[in-house]
């Protein structure tokens, strides 16, 4: 799953940043319509751990979304719900990056990365 993504030519992507939790910025990167946040953090280097590999399994994959546009997202599963009830810090407009698929709309999209994960394999 993590064979990475195809980069698009510089200008014409989806820009996304990722900040940390206190809000600084981390990195500005462009990414092709269809791509999830998570698969975009790993081809750039992001610090979105990702333990199940997309698979829904998990919440290492726990980002923050403004709420412009997380309201243009469609409703989470209840999978994704369900592993979102056990992610650290979690908000209001908090999604799974590996269900966030970019569409040209979420053009500019901040997705904030909180304090910590929680892995449920790991930590217990």
């Amino acid at each position: 799953r993590h064979s990475g993504i195809n980069r698009p030519p510089p200008g014409t992507g989806i820009k996304v940043h990722f900040k940390d939790s206190k809000g600084n910025l981390l990195k500005t990167v462009e990414a092709n319509e269809g791509d999830d946040i998570l698969a975009i953090a790993h081809e750039y280097d992001i610090d979105l751990e990702g333990a199940c590999e997309g698979s829904v399994a998990c919440s290492t994959c726990h980002v923050i979304l403004p709420p412009e546009y997380y309201d243009l997202l469609p409703e989470p599963e209840d999978n994704e719900n369900d592993m979102l009830d056990m992610a650290f810090g979690l908000t209001d407009t908090s999604r799974l990056g590996c269900q966030v698929k970019l569409t040209r709309e979420l053009d500019g999209l901040t997705a904030t990365l909180p304090s910590a994960t929680r892995n449920m394999f790991v930590d217990g």
